[in-house]
């Protein structure tokens, strides 16, 4: 007798749904405690209440795990809090929350920036971050460069950005503020668009 798949293939969705989700909240739980990426996959296999073999069934390595938790907490806790960016308060407050949530996560990122993960990481949510400041160059200064060229810049105000939060997640006083740091970003965001929005002579 087959299978009946339609009902069968679901649950197994749900579970593997469920099974990937308690290891990258396990992963995020374990490093973000020792402030380090040195941590067993059987501890994390067993904090998650899994076997090993899920653990690489689904993730294949243990820093293939802490990228894909990097990244789904991103995804989760700060994509969905970036605001227009079109006011002054629209930047203000996606400057903020992405603040926050570094603030937030701080051993987390911190442990993964100082760990061979670090490249990884940083290619990853670049990918993540490039399209919004691709369509924000693009905003600014669709009429006076061409496609390239908006790409490029987007990459190099991307980059940038990322060195100055990596700066701060890993270098940054305890507590980090994110008030202050929000401060910091305003002010360095103005300089950058009052550079490249004004008219060549």
């Amino acid at each position: 007798m087959e299978a009946d798949w339609t009902t069968e293939a679901p649950a197994k969705d749900r579970r593997v749904r469920r099974s990937r989700a308690a290891l990258m909240r396990a992963a995020v739980e374990l490093v973000s405690e020792r402030d380090s990426t040195a941590v067993a996959v059987s501890e994390i296999a067993e904090t998650a209440d899994v076997s090993r073999q899920v653990l690489y069934q689904q993730f294949g390595d243990r820093d293939t795990l802490l990228l894909e938790a990097a990244l789904d907490l991103v995804r989760r806790e700060l994509l969905d809090n970036l605001t227009d960016d079109r006011t002054p308060d629209g930047e203000r407050a996606s400057m903020l929350a992405l603040g926050r949530h570094f603030a937030a996560h701080r051993r987390f990122y911190r442990a993964l920036l100082t760990s061979s993960s670090a490249f990884a990481l940083n290619k990853a949510l670049t990918g993540l971050f490039l399209p919004i400041n691709r369509q924000h160059t693009a905003r600014l200064l669709g009429r006076r460069l061409d496609e390239r060229g908006v790409e490029d810049l987007a990459a190099f105000l991307t980059g940038g950005a990322a060195a100055v939060v990596n700066t701060w997640v890993i270098e940054g006083p305890e507590p980090l503020d994110p008030e202050e740091f929000t401060d910091r970003l305003m002010r360095i965001r103005g300089v950058v668009t009052a550079m490249i929005t004004k008219e060549p002579r």
